[in-house]
């Protein structure tokens, strides 16, 4: 399978660097200065243009990083964004996360490093086609009122559909499968982000806040995904059925 990758990079060095290495890797590449032009191939879809995954610069003329991510989750565009930048606080990370990215690399960085998590990022979040011959359909996991197909990549609450990130979905899908066991933060680092990620625990917080508001009632009383104090998170063995409208905690 050939994966198309979009680069969003106003330095046209780094830029030159990125699409070459990317080619040599086997990839197609289509690389942008500005945020408005990365919009622009974004929003083309519908016309033919799909993009695999994002690397995205956070400091760009016009329209930044930062916000053409924003755009990309409030239109339910849910293509990987890799995160490529200069800012390494703690803070602009966060921020990152927690508006939709998946990952991130900080500039100056390592060539094999960053396509590692390319590589991790587009097989965690590829697109399978069911049906195909010789593929074994895998049941989907059902969890109460919710329902994981892995095949499909596709989440259900109550028979809604959930829109979820890639690492949202591998964070949930690995809890699914694992009901009652106790994960502490530098295990889910590993499990979902790769034993190559030297992020900090803070990302494995920030990505189960934002799960938590997209399929828990009362993000603060969850039933789903529980925390294990001075542990990490577990996932509940029986959640508790979605409370009846108007009806108190």
């Amino acid at each position: 399978m050939s994966y198309r990758i979009l680069c969003v990079e106003d330095n046209p060095e780094i830029g030159k660097l990125l699409t070459e290495s990317l080619a040599t890797a086997g990839y197609a590449c289509d690389w942008v200065r500005d945020g408005e032009a990365a919009l622009a191939l974004l929003g083309a879809e519908a016309a033919g243009v799909r993009y695999d995954l994002v690397t995205l610069d956070l400091m760009l003329p016009g329209v930044d990083g930062l916000e053409v991510c924003r755009r990309l989750r409030r239109q339910d565009n849910q293509t990987p964004v890799l995160m490529v930048t200069a800012k390494a606080a703690i803070r602009d990370v966060v921020v990152g996360l927690e508006i939709g990215a998946d990952d991130y690399v900080t500039k100056p960085f390592a060539m094999p490093i960053l396509l590692a998590r390319i590589q991790a990022l587009l097989r965690r979040g590829q697109r399978q086609v069911p049906g195909d011959d010789g593929i074994v359909a895998t049941p989907p996991l059902v969890c109460g009122p919710l329902v994981i197909d892995t095949d499909r990549h596709r989440v259900l609450l109550d028979d809604r559909p959930i829109q979820l990130t890639g690492k949202e979905f591998a964070l949930l899908s690995l809890f699914a499968r694992h009901p009652g066991r106790s994960f502490s933060r530098g295990e889910l680092l590993d499990h979902v982000w790769g034993e190559e990620f030297d992020g900090y625990d803070h990302t494995v917080n920030t990505h189960i806040n934002r799960l938590r508001n997209k399929i828990e009632a009362d993000p603060a009383r969850p039933r789903f995904i529980q925390t294990v104090w001075g542990v990490g998170y577990r996932f509940a063995e029986t959640p508790e059925p979605s409370p009846a409208p108007g009806e108190g905690p």
